[in-house]
């Protein structure tokens, strides 16, 4: 069995947040692109818990190989950080992410599972914390024409068929999808484990395999964005605070005369 988590490097997002928070989050002057370097890179959380799926079926017996496959530049320490959690094998697919959108990453994902031989399962994080689009999924498995599970809070390997628990808003979905198929991983799953010392030292002299578009036999036709970038700002965040005073009775008395006053009660 052959199972491929698709992972991305994003900016840390506590970073950007705290940026945010204290005003110093800047865009360069052509408009897209955040000037801050010291906001350090990793992998996107949702990506990490969907290699903690793969390898809870690993812990349930489970017996595969797991690939985790990055297209951006210079993924080298995020796939090395997967390697330490216990992937087999990791891929670098060579391309610059300024120049492709979603549809673009779907494509080079799908061509290089393909040219690998394929897998039985495809697992990714139910979105990037970056642009939330969480579309890619679904593009890789209609490209490789597999049915998509979306939002898994658990997933079980049952024979030939995959059990899978789905996050919804009426409560839980249980449902069943024969293999090859894609499912997406959603945060409660849980937190995902850390990689032990000796895995992380053991990690640092593997090397991904890298790859590029003209590996894949993909042209510069079938990676044109679909989807351009236009502009990013940062919206001006404005918070008014109002402390009452007096006792807790008081306290209560006046934040409910306060509420009724606004038509919030």
């Amino acid at each position: 069995m052959k199972i491929i988590v698709c992972v991305k490097e994003v900016m840390d997002p506590d970073a950007v947040n705290n940026y945010a928070v204290a005003g110093r989050l800047e865009i360069g002057a052509d408009g897209k692109t955040l000037t801050q370097t010291a906001i350090p890179k990793l992998m996107n959380g949702y990506d990490e818990q969907a290699i903690e799926a793969a390898l809870r079926l690993r812990d349930a017996g489970a017996d595969f190989t797991l690939t985790v496959i990055s297209a951006g530049t210079e993924p080298d320490k995020m796939l090395k950080h997967a390697a330490a959690l216990g992937a087999q094998e990791i891929i670098a697919i060579a391309v610059d992410p300024a120049e492709i959108d979603h549809h673009s990453v779907a494509t080079l994902l799908a061509a290089q599972i393909e040219t690998s031989g394929g897998a039985d399962l495809i697992l990714c994080g139910r979105q990037a914390s970056d642009d939330d689009q969480g579309v890619v999924p679904a593009l890789v498995a209609e490209s490789l024409g597999m049915p998509v599970v979306t939002l898994a809070r658990a997933v079980e390997l049952q024979g030939e068929k995959l059990r899978v628990t789905r996050v919804t808003p009426d409560g839980d979905e249980v449902v069943e999808v024969a293999c090859p198929a894609v499912v997406t991983i959603s945060n409660e799953l849980g937190d995902p484990r850390y990689p032990t010392a000796s895995a992380k030292v053991k990690a640092r002299r593997v090397k991904p395999t890298v790859v590029t578009p003209e590996d894949l036999n993909l042209d510069e036709d079938q990676l044109h964005p679909r989807v351009m970038l236009t502009k990013q700002f940062v919206p001006e965040v404005q918070g008014n605070c109002e402390f009452l005073q007096g006792e807790p009775a008081e306290i209560a008395d006046q934040l409910i005369q306060r509420l009724k006053a606004d038509s919030i009660l």
